[in-house]
């Protein structure tokens, strides 16, 4: 049942995180640095306060795993800055699709070489169907999206940033929390101290913040409910499952991301665009069945 409600739990994160990309678009004279920084930098200070009252209880058993905390809080950091530049120069769909889609593979290979990642045939099944889904959005958005986006390479290649540090500070956070950490001290802290990081980058490069509400309505609005809400859900999601079922069931992502693109800006969608969301809810339908088995294998009623 545990691993039940932390499945729910990155589902609903991914649902709040695949409106990111969109909502950016609306305040397009927001810087993307600014975006990232604001969003993930305030978001995450407001998680460490939320868990305040955990991490000083647990101050001593943080400050024993420092290691962890130091990899994670960079990672955190670097995330938002790939990301959202990653959306601006090659588009919401492309971004997201990249970034998100390249997190499951690179989590099992950090998940393996720490001897964490155990592989059952039904998750090679249904990431292989994710991964598919992922290359299928890609190329479906590939041609139209060139042409439209003179920095598509750059843009695919911070994706490839965004992806590595995605996997890297959710096993960070994991491995925090497998220590005997709570996932509210562990994610408080690891988000906290990657927002104190992205302070500099929110100042230098938030000087057109003030320039009109939508502005601030939108940086507020990331701040508050993909990052704050959102990390929330997938924080308790952490503590349930696997860092490696975590970000695969996150492909849901992308989904979201290109269905709100195409509806509200305009990305075009073709059949295969339409074919690889499909691929994408067999991966999530596998893996989440593969989680709750495992579940049921290691409490059998």
């Amino acid at each position: 049942m545990n691993r039940s409600f932390g499945v729910i739990a990155v589902i609903l994160a991914s649902i709040l995180w695949g409106t990111t990309g969109t909502a950016a678009t609306l305040a397009p004279s927001l810087s993307p640095l600014f975006i990232g920084s604001f969003a993930m930098g305030v978001g995450g200070l407001l998680q460490s306060i939320f868990a305040l009252s955990n991490i000083i209880k647990e101050r001593k058993l943080i400050a024993n795993h420092l290691g962890f905390l130091l990899v994670g809080s960079i990672a955190v950091s670097l995330y938002p800055l790939a990301f959202y530049s990653s959306m601006r120069l090659s588009g919401v769909t492309v971004g997201t699709v990249v970034s998100i889609g390249t997190a499951p593979i690179l989590s099992a290979i950090i998940e393996y070489s720490s001897k964490d990642f155990h592989i059952t045939k039904q998750w090679v099944i249904g990431a292989a169907f994710g991964i598919l889904g992922i290359m299928l959005l890609y190329f479906s958005e590939n041609s139209a999206t060139s042409t439209q986006y003179s920095h598509l390479a750059i843009g695919i290649l911070l994706g490839l940033i965004a992806g590595f540090t995605y996997a890297l500070y959710s096993w960070s956070a994991r491995q925090m929390m497998l220590k005997g950490i709570s996932s509210k001290s562990a994610m408080g802290t690891t988000f906290g101290c990657g927002g104190l990081l992205l302070i500099p980058v929110m100042i230098l490069a938030g000087t057109q913040l003030f320039d009109s509400l939508i502005n601030i309505t939108i940086s507020l609005y990331m701040a508050l409910i993909p990052m704050f809400i959102g990390y929330l859900c997938y924080g308790y999601g952490l503590s349930k499952i696997s860092a490696s079922t975590a970000t695969t069931i996150t492909l849901l992502e992308p989904v979201i991301a290109a269905i709100l693109a195409m509806l509200i800006i305009d990305e075009y969608l073709s059949f295969l665009g339409w074919l690889g969301i499909v691929f994408i809810f067999i991966c999530l339908v596998l893996v989440t069945l593969s989680t709750l088995n495992k579940a049921s294998v290691s409490n059998p009623r």
